[in-house]
């Protein structure tokens, strides 16, 4: 055992040395809307670090989440698996246990992996997250939600845990390389009002105060410095090994669009819509990359860029050689999305949670959107290129297609494998927390 531990160090050693092997820190936002980024073209100066991230590396102009709702996201960002195939299909119900994952892929070619999260959805009770890290902290250290509970940790909190641990690791021994993801809570309702960013942003008060809107975009500015000095300190530490940076979101935010405030319960673009960029200096050249992206999409990526073997075992699409390549990605990909209900309610049947839970189901072809409707059984079309918005439904008859229906069929059927999971065990107070995140009724 100990030879074999030598000759790793070795390789690992040799292959920082070629700069083939990176670090990897891996930053997602909860409920981000890519068009809030200055970035991205936003009015507002939102997010001056992750703008200056962004445009080192390569820029994904047409990003979506498979699903609108954060456990269920993450956890096919981590396994590249859909919701109804990986079992979290709503939070507070746990993924099935044994999954691959690319943490864990990576773990195995000798990476130290280490997850931090700030939002207290993620809770390895509540995900089974803790599965897939060598370390998975939870930094649930400050009462944000209403000032009822320690349900989160502010942007500054989880951005000194994560750097505490990694200076750690790195002093222990540089020569292995390192996975790091941390996931900030801000911008997630209710949206506070930091008002440090009130005069940077331009806002100005009125009688009833500065609109949600307003806050939403103080809470980015927030998470965004934290996230800047996350960065800049990584990169400090940059010696012998580079970094991978991916940055993204878990999904984004209805912010009164279609009547509603919110996630997770519909796909309509605003919710679907996230940033994503990866940045790899002398690897990844700096550019915008046209042609729709998945989130589902990160753990074939990340794992092909690492020169880690099996990202073809992983679901969606490998985007390392188009990012090498400099070349877009092809805009006649077929992506499919999921919407279940926020949160398991108190009286439901436990043996049936995640059939019970499904809302929406969405189809994306080029700019052709279709969105099906379970409950009712009826389908919306919307043309993306002329109505980004999805304001004029094509079809007011409410048909749905061939397609959209088979991929009804195909969820549904991944969902009725699942009533031999465990069911959900919430406490009283998990119970509350969900109340006050809005997940549920």
């Amino acid at each position: 055992m100990r030879y074999t531990r030598w000759i790793l160090g070795l390789l690992l050693a040799a292959q920082a040395a070629l700069g083939a092997t990176p670090n990897i820190l891996l930053v997602s936002v909860d409920t981000l809307r890519s068009d809030h980024l200055s970035g991205y073209g936003y009015g507002r100066s939102t997010s001056p670090s992750i703008d200056r991230l962004m445009a080192q590396g390569a820029r994904f102009l047409d990003a979506r989440t498979d699903e609108p709702l954060t456990a269920p996201a993450l956890t096919t960002m981590l396994t590249s698996l859909k919701p109804h195939t990986h079992g979290a299909t709503r939070n507070g119900l746990k993924m099935r246990p044994g999954l691959p994952s690319f943490p864990k892929a990576l773990a195995r070619r000798g990476y130290r992996t280490a997850a931090f999260v700030g939002n207290w959805t993620l809770k390895d009770k509540l995900t089974g997250m803790g599965e897939h890290f060598q370390v998975y902290r939870e930094v649930l250290t400050r009462k944000r939600w209403f000032g009822f509970y320690k349900g989160e940790a502010t942007a500054a909190d989880l951005t000194d845990a994560a750097l505490d641990w990694l200076h750690s690791a790195l002093s222990a021994d540089a020569r292995r390389p390192v996975l790091m993801w941390v996931h900030y809570v801000e911008p997630h309702a209710p949206y506070r009002l930091h008002e440090e960013f009130v005069e940077r942003l331009g806002l100005v008060d009125s009688p009833g105060g500065l609109s949600p809107i307003d806050r939403y975009d103080t809470e980015i500015a927030f998470a965004d410095q934290a996230i800047g000095r996350l960065v800049k300190t990584v990169r400090q530490m940059e010696q012998a090994r580079p970094w991978l940076i991916v940055f993204t979101a878990d999904h984004g935010e209805s912010l009164g669009e279609h009547g509603y405030w919110g996630h997770g319960r519909h796909t309509y673009e605003e919710t679907l819509e996230i940033p994503l960029s990866l940045t790899w200096p002398g690897v990844i050249r700096a550019r915008e990359v046209h042609g729709p992206a998945m989130l589902s999409d990160l753990a074939a990526t990340i794992l092909s860029l690492a020169g880690v073997p099996g990202a073809e075992r992983f679901h969606g699409v490998d985007l390392a050689q188009p990012l090498r390549q400099g070349a877009d990605l092809p805009s006649d990909r077929v992506v499919e999305f999921e919407a279940h209900k926020g949160a398991v309610q108190i009286g439901e049947n436990k043996t049936r949670v995640r059939r019970k839970g499904l809302l929406e189901l969405a189809r994306l072809d080029g700019p052709n959107k279709e969105i099906l409707r379970v409950g009712s059984g009826r389908c919306q079309r919307y043309d993306l290129k002329q109505d980004p918005g999805e304001q004029r439904d094509l079809d007011p008859d409410g048909s749905c297609s061939a397609e959209i229906l088979g991929w009804e069929k195909v969820v549904k059927a991944g969902l009725a494998t699942s009533d031999s999971l465990p069911p959900p065990s919430l406490d009283k107070e998990e119970v509350e927390h969900l109340k006050a995140l809005g997940y549920l009724d």
